[in-house]
């Protein structure tokens, strides 16, 4: 595809509150999902995974609540800038830097590749 964006900002953690709601918003399989993977840490087996979610599956059926996961949370990123990369041929690609100002606006700036 030859494209990315970056955005650059400041990051926080969302509360709880609203970690929540976003959860349950998600489907019952990724809920489980979210409870059977630690995301990112070690684990021994594809199977010891898949038989964590066979038994949360049988612990909350679909139609139950499932809880929110203790480690399972997000971060709301507030971007000071958003920079969107075309590839072209040549090396001569497109790169368009989004700027935010202090009134709100965005200030577009056109990158040498």
């Amino acid at each position: 595809m030859a494209r990315q964006v970056i955005v650059s900002g400041v990051a926080r953690r969302t509360g709880r509150d609203e970690t929540a709601a976003y959860f349950r918003t998600r489907p019952h399989g990724s809920q489980l999902g979210a409870w059977a993977s630690e995301q990112s840490s070690v684990i021994g087996t594809r199977a010891d995974l898949e038989a964590s979610y066979a038994e949360l599956a049988a612990r909350y059926p679909e139609g139950a609540q499932v809880p929110v996961p203790p480690h399972w949370g997000g971060f709301r990123v507030a971007p000071r800038t958003v920079e969107f990369w075309q590839g072209r041929e040549n090396r001569l690609h497109d790169r368009l830097r989004y700027v935010a100002e202090a009134d709100g606006s965005w200030r577009v700036e056109r990158l040498s590749p």
